[in-house]
């Protein structure tokens, strides 16, 4: 049997912070405790969000932590041809559209309970003409849309992708193209056989296994991490949680995400260097002790309340 491929796919907009930490970590560690490989992809498809330097940031932090991947880095600003041959593919079969609706349009259609837009097929049959190029949508009418997968973590997940979503878009009014297609064209051309991300990225996976089947591409496995939280349960504060790239710092930053994570070294491993740290971690996972966790808190003080210095 092939050995199993994981991947880290951050997006180059700040530097590593304590959750994108937890994410990369547990990512590591499922599939380096199955002997498989590691990779990196920079999700920098959306240049106009991409910030100057943070992607060597980023490696830096994740070097000075003891995870080194494995093969080249690659990037999905690198890649767009496949993503359109792939948008192309899908409208040639009349499963993708041109939709010229604005934000005013969409203002007063219903919304998912996360604040997403249900999108009815408004322009199914034609988007209208304007100055703007219009996005395009996955056509959620032609093919079954019910979607069930088993989340390793996360248990049983079941939408039906037309009722709780309805035509979403796979390529955006600005040029780029949506995370949904994307992620799908890179996972299938990497080999990536599972798939460890946050759990903010959970509602998403039933579109991307959808466009999967459509397209004929594998399913990997999926397991979704706790996403870290403020002790008063609000999203995470990433610049006051930056991760530096300092050996020092990157042991006090490994120490708290494994704990985070359920798996908190033994008192004698205090004075452990960042490799140390990931290779007993790595002989001593235990993913079970995340099923059913959504979220967990960030420390109060520490590490969460200034972030490490190099």
């Amino acid at each position: 049997m092939a050995a199993p491929r994981g991947r880290f796919a951050p997006s180059p907009t700040g530097r590593l912070h304590l959750g994108s930490l937890v994410t990369a970590l547990a990512s590591y560690l499922d599939v380096k405790s199955r002997s498989g490989q590691w990779l990196v992809r920079i999700e920098d498809v959306d240049q106009a969000r991409t910030v100057p330097g943070a992607e060597t940031d980023i490696l830096r932090s994740l070097e000075s932590l003891g995870l080194y991947w494995d093969g080249p880095i690659t990037r999905q600003s690198e890649r767009t041809t496949l993503y359109e041959d792939a948008l192309q593919q899908l409208a040639a079969r009349g499963l993708a559209y041109a939709c010229s609706c604005t934000r005013s349009d969409l203002a007063s259609l219903p919304r998912s309970p996360d604040g997403e837009t249900i999108y009815p097929g408004l322009c199914r049959q034609g988007a209208r003409p304007g100055e703007l190029p219009p996005a395009w949508r996955f056509r959620t009418d032609l093919a079954p849309t019910q979607v069930e997968f088993a989340d390793e973590w996360q248990g049983v997940r079941r939408q039906d992708v037309a009722a709780e979503t309805g035509d979403f878009v796979i390529k955006r009014r600005d040029g780029f193209h949506a995370y949904q297609l994307a992620v799908v064209i890179d996972d299938a051309e990497q080999d990536i056989d599972r798939v460890v991300r946050g759990c903010d990225l959970l509602d998403n996976t039933p579109r991307q296994i959808l466009l999967q089947r459509v397209l004929g591409l594998r399913q990997p496995a999926y397991a979704h991490v706790p996403l870290v939280v403020e002790p008063d349960g609000t999203k995470l504060s990433k610049s006051r949680r930056s991760v530096a790239a300092g050996a020092l710092g990157a042991a006090e930053a490994l120490h708290a995400a494994l704990t985070l994570l359920r798996q908190p070294p033994p008192d004698d491993m205090a004075g452990a260097k960042p490799a140390e740290l990931v290779e007993w971690a790595v002989s001593h996972w235990q993913p079970q002790l995340l099923a059913g966790l959504r979220s967990i808190q960030a420390p109060a003080g520490g590490l969460g309340s200034g972030g490490v210095s190099d």
